[in-house]
């Protein structure tokens, strides 16, 4: 199945994400939600000797994931140099390296279990994170992820799209892709799920500015070169006032939740 074209380019990701390191864990709401509920995913009674924290970030479950299964040994992966050195200074993980989950920089069958959550939004070939995954793993290893599909911020998406063509909002693979990747992994399937996550904002500036402090404004080909005109910022202003609830304007996430185990029997590393 051919992956979806056009994210963004993984330096620009990371430099993105290195940039927003010191601010990252001031409005990671969404994060530490999304995160939590993928730990009530792994299997009952499941207890690696030693754990993938891919994409760690802030080590924010890096910490988590050392706390539940002591004394494993843990490993933190992220693609930016700037969360790492902010995740090590707070410690969680034994080792901290900078890599790429299409590419991972580990031996074969040297992990018990894989645990990456929204990360693998950013990666452009989501099948080669899935080899990368069965090929790290031991037999019986699990891989957990929370990622991001198709509908993410869709009211921002409509709100832009009622004023101009341009690209304003992250793109993100569709739920069915997922679905059939997974399915062509080699990786047993435990669930695979999608959930949607509404945070509320009193205006859209609230919503752009924490999409800035967390690194994930808009980084896609395609998008505005320079500044936005003001009858257009309003116009999508407008249009976003449409969607108001109570609680204030919504921001609805579509988060993909997905627990894949390597087959014990895999003699294939």
């Amino acid at each position: 199945m051919t992956e979806h074209a056009g994210l963004p380019d993984k330096r620009q990701v990371a430099a993105s994400f290195s940039r927003a390191a010191a601010s990252y864990d001031s409005v990671a709401e969404l994060q530490r939600s999304v995160g939590h509920e993928l730990l009530t995913r792994l299997p009952a009674g499941f207890a690696p000797t030693d754990w993938l924290d891919l994409g760690s970030g802030t080590g924010y479950f890096s910490r988590a994931l050392a706390e539940r299964f002591t004394p494993a040994t843990g490993l933190a992966v992220d693609i930016a140099e700037g969360m790492l050195s902010h995740a090590r200074a707070a410690g969680g993980a034994a080792h901290y390296i900078a890599g790429d989950a299409e590419q991972l920089p580990l031996r074969h069958a040297s992990c018990g279990l894989v645990f990456s959550s929204l990360a693998l939004q950013w990666c452009e070939h989501f099948d080669a994170v899935l080899q990368e995954a069965f090929r790290v793993l031991r037999p019986g290893g699990v891989f957990a992820f929370a990622s991001l599909c198709a509908g993410t911020l869709q009211e921002l998406r409509d709100s832009w799209q009622a004023v101009d063509s341009q690209v304003h909002v992250n793109r993100f693979r569709h739920f069915d892709t997922y679905q059939q990747l997974c399915a062509n992994s080699g990786l047993e399937l435990v669930s695979l799920d999608r959930l949607p996550h509404v945070l509320h904002y009193p205006d859209v500036r609230s919503l752009t500015h924490e999409l800035k402090a967390l690194g994930a404004h808009n980084l896609n080909p395609g998008r505005p070169g320079g500044l936005t005109g003001r009858a257009r910022l309003k116009g999508m202003l407008d249009a976003y006032e449409a969607f108001r609830q109570p609680a204030g304007l919504p921001a609805t996430y579509q988060a993909v939740y997905g627990v894949l185990r390597k087959p014990a029997e895999s003699l294939a590393q």
